[in-house]
């Protein structure tokens, strides 16, 4: 595919993990190990196509209110990708970087997240983003929260907040706006997902669910996006 017709930058919401082991009469946990397959092989597919910057949202601000048993392994599960992916990062010239409030995540994942961000952070080719403890919702608020503080510090003039001054406090500041979402397993819905940065974003959503989505779906929804003009409110 001409390079002239590949998104930028692909964001994905990962869904279906739970569903895809119910349909099997695996447990919850099983479904959740799939699917780190399956971001190994999208984020080793996306890097080799060019793509820019791949976000994956994989864990929510609302996911704290499942099970403690289930929070307590996707942390674990979490802790062990960033260290075990560090070999594969580095092979494939990726940068890591995350988004999200960080600072509530456990003590042993933020240690192997800092370490794997720096160990990543002079490669040169695609950025690999998880968006970690996310909210769009909560990324907004923060973001008016810092304005508000430089405004009262006097660091900030009211006049001279615009969408672009904006868009500087966010989480994403500095990273490219999606041009294409992935949703998985058929829910019609942008989950509280960068509801900022989305305004213009082309929507893809199949009814495969994630640890199913493979090379194969990835190709199906980059040539989706492909045949589609965007005109960003013009005519």
């Amino acid at each position: 595919m001409e390079a002239s017709k590949l998104p930028r930058h692909i964001a994905i919401i990962m869904d279906g993990n739970g569903r895809w082991a119910t349909e099997r009469g695996l447990t919850r946990n099983r479904g959740h190990r799939e699917g780190v397959n399956s971001v190994r092989e999208i984020t080793r597919e996306c890097a080799k196509l060019g793509i820019k910057q791949l976000t994956l949202y994989a864990f929510s601000v609302e996911n704290w209110k499942r099970p403690k048993a289930e929070v307590n392994f996707l942390m674990r599960m979490l802790r062990r990708f960033l260290v075990q992916e560090r070999k594969e990062i580095m092979d494939n010239d990726i940068r890591l970087a995350a988004i999200g409030r960080l600072h509530e995540l456990p003590k042993g994942v933020r240690k192997e997240l800092r370490e794997t961000i720096e160990m990543s952070g002079d490669n040169k080719g695609m950025t690999l983003c998880l968006a970690l403890n996310y909210g769009g919702r909560t990324e907004i608020v923060d973001a008016a929260a810092r304005i508000a503080r430089g405004v009262e510090d006097g660091s900030i003039r009211p006049g001279d907040i615009d969408e672009e001054m904006f868009a500087r406090h966010l989480y994403t500041s500095g990273m490219p706006e999606p041009d294409l979402l992935i949703r998985t397993s058929g829910e019609m819905r942008v989950s509280n997902f960068l509801l900022w940065q989305m305004s213009y974003t082309e929507i893809y959503v199949t009814r495969v669910l994630w640890p199913d989505f493979r090379k194969k779906e990835l190709m199906k929804a980059i040539r989706e996006y492909a045949k589609r003009e965007r005109r960003f409110g013009g005519i």
